[in-house]
């Protein structure tokens, strides 16, 4: 029997990522290949180099793709920023936070806990409370939007108080880039990372990351080798640098980068400001939809993160059946728990390409037939409704 050509199921992701990759980045996946080094190559790279700027709000010099995932981005600013014996204050309030200790201590590094109940975010006051004790600690690290919970922590406040304390700071932005206000420069980030399959709405396989000048700084004076050959910036700078000069360090994933480069011209055409808004007008919507429903959200109202949407499972649903039906039946797909909130919630992506409204009233229409053919405790045939009246209340408002 010969194997045939997989053709994928069309999907519409509105889980925590990937998020729907727009027919303009999927053609874009499937232009010519051309060498690594080429000229033509090269000079993407400079005008990726300065979209990324753009989307980071930042005008640092190192600013690049990790050529691999999310989870790349983080290792890259942790192996390069610590060093054997150093000391960090890793704040935890969902999955994440915990990916940041293993990171801590795979460098032999010491990983001080600043700890927050899941759902909520990083307490500003708890994080000083460790500074005073640890005086000297080299580096904080937090996630600014926390996929896990659908919490966003207050990333401006927290980097003040790591610089009163004359810590650099490593941002797990993955969730946010694109998405919600972030602004590298004018908070003062050291080190951020973040993926290309959330709000930016890219194939996954790239981490987006950037580091202002204390943190080239510290990297430039390591008293040790980065225990990673391949996340070496010093090494990896040589092909991403500037001057339209490359010199070999791996093969970059070409293809994929031109998936990136295209979804960031998209966000460059939208408006990040633009982007920003449309987030949020969704998020209101979908708010609206879910709670006629009588679905509650787990994050405080102040503390919620637009794009996702963390939600308890009601009275009678079985959280497994649902998200399969939605699938099987709609192909519809929505995130489970993770961790303490594993079969309590659902998480409900609304990134990039898949925050419109069209996604917003299939989703609430498709979770209310499936859950009110269940038995669930709802209320059944309102959400649309809810969900098309605040978003035309918010848009007039703004």
């Amino acid at each position: 029997m010969t194997t045939k050509s997989f053709i994928p199921p069309q999907r519409i992701l509105m889980g925590p990522g990937p998020s729907d990759v727009s027919n303009r980045v999927l053609l874009a996946l499937a232009r010519p290949t051309i060498g690594h080094l080429d000229p033509a190559f090269v000079g993407m790279m400079d005008e990726m180099k300065g979209l990324l700027q753009y989307a980071f709000q930042t005008k640092n010099e190192l600013t690049m793709p990790v050529s691999a995932p999310g989870s790349a981005g983080m290792e890259t600013c942790f192996v390069n920023l610590l060093e054997p014996g150093d000391k960090a204050i890793v704040c935890q309030n969902g999955v994440f936070g915990g990916r940041m200790k293993e990171n801590v201590e795979r460098c032999g590094a010491t990983a001080v806990m600043v700890e927050d109940e899941w759902g909520k975010v990083v307490d500003p006051n708890k994080l000083e409370e460790a500074l005073k004790a640890n005086p000297d600690a080299k580096v904080v690290a937090f996630v600014h939007a926390e996929t896990s919970t659908g919490a966003q922590s207050d990333a401006k406040t927290l980097v003040e108080i790591a610089h009163k304390y004359d810590c650099l700071t490593i941002v797990d932005a993955v969730t946010s880039l694109g998405g919600t206000p972030l602004l590298v420069d004018e908070w003062g980030i050291d080190a951020i990372y973040s993926g290309t399959q959330k709000c930016l709405s890219a194939p996954p396989g790239l981490s987006p990351v950037s580091f202002g000048e204390r943190a080239a700084e510290a990297i430039k004076n390591r008293k040790t080798k980065v225990q990673s050959w391949f996340l070496d910036l010093s090494l990896v700078m040589a092909y991403w640098g500037g001057d339209g000069k490359r010199a070999y360090h791996h093969t970059a994933p070409i293809n994929n980068l031109y998936g990136l480069h295209e979804s960031l011209v998209m966000l460059e055409e939208e408006g990040l400001e633009n982007a920003w808004q449309r987030h949020a007008s969704h998020h209101q919507a979908l708010r609206a939809g879910l709670e006629a429903m009588g679905i509650n959200f787990v994050v405080a109202e102040a503390d919620r993160l637009p794009q996702l949407n963390a939600v308890t499972i009601p009275e009678g649903a079985d959280d497994a059946a649902v998200r399969s039906k939605l699938l099987g039946d709609y192909n519809l797909e929505i995130g489970a728990g993770l961790g303490a909130l594993a079969g309590k919630v659902w998480r409900i992506g609304l990134m990039g390409s898949a925050c419109n409204m069209k996604n917003i009233e299939f989703c609430l229409d498709s979770l209310d037939k499936v859950m009110t053919e269940m038995g669930a405790k709802i209320n059944s045939g309102v959400a649309v409704d809810a969900a098309k009246s605040a978003f035309e209340s918010y848009a007039k408002a703004s």
